[in-house]
């Protein structure tokens, strides 16, 4: 299995998910078909399947262009509202990408309600570790504002990743890293993660699928609600509900100026 970021727009992510066996390869969340193409053609892939992680725009936004780039090739989504679906996932359906690359969706609505997350393992290399495609629930260091959720949604989703293997590579659907690492400085400034974190930042401007599932679990201040720091920064004390932290810790975020 490979994966292949192609950056869009000002600082979204699309991806090439590549079974090396094949060379057959989905595109996930194409915006600018024309550019994921023109990645695959390098790569020497054949592009036969689309998905989505999220019915956003800057996500979902190329599903039409793609539907008659490559006419036949399932596009896969949480719901009708993704344009020019033609595989509705739920949570846990599953699919195959060529041969070799098993997926597993993974609802997690807040950010959407369509909020779904793919978890990729390549069958021919059962040691090898997954990757998983966030779109805009999980960041490096963050996660999604939530537009049609609340609190406890995300902690639900956040917490659902978290049980993915450890060494699971995370892909996210937009380059957040330098700013997200601010804020979680702000409010866990001795977690030892984001020093290594910020060393990533400060020698990689492409930072996504550099991280793990571990990594998130170490140093994302949204999968550390009980912490000490964390509750220090939110105010809030023993026994106070998940939801709660995670509603305070996000209006923390949306307004930092950092």
């Amino acid at each position: 299995m490979k994966v292949v970021p192609v950056p869009m727009r000002e600082d979204n992510y699309a991806y090439l998910l590549i079974d090396n066996k094949t060379s057959k390869a989905a595109a996930v969340d194409p915006y600018t078909v024309s550019k994921v193409k023109a990645a695959a053609d390098q790569l020497g892939v054949q592009i036969v399947a689309a998905i989505t992680t999220h019915h956003h725009f800057d996500h979902s936004g190329g599903n039409q262009d793609f539907a008659k780039a490559f006419p036949g090739a399932p596009i896969y989504g949480g719901s009708s509202q993704v344009p020019a679906l033609t595989e509705h996932v739920k949570d846990e359906s599953e699919f195959m990408i060529g041969e070799n690359i098993h997926v597993k969706c993974l609802a997690t609505p807040c950010h959407t309600k369509d909020s779904v997350c793919y978890y990729a393992t390549d069958r021919s290399s059962p040691d090898e570790p997954g990757s998983v495609f966030t779109g805009d629930t999980l960041f490096t260091a963050g996660c999604g504002r939530f537009f049609e959720g609340t609190g406890e949604e995300m902690h639900r989703a956040l917490s659902y990743l978290a049980t993915l293997p450890d060494a699971t590579v995370t892909y996210a659907g937009h380059e957040y890293t330098a700013s997200n690492l601010k804020f979680a400085l702000s409010v866990d400034s001795q977690n030892q993660g984001l020093k290594r974190l910020q060393s990533i930042v400060e020698t990689d401007r492409v930072t996504t699928g550099l991280t793990t599932i571990r990594d998130e679990k170490e140093w994302n201040p949204f999968m550390r609600l009980q912490t000490v720091p964390i509750k220090n920064a939110t105010g809030y004390g023993t026994g106070t509900p998940d939801g709660d932290i995670m509603d305070k810790l996000r209006t923390l975020k949306n307004n930092f100026k950092g």
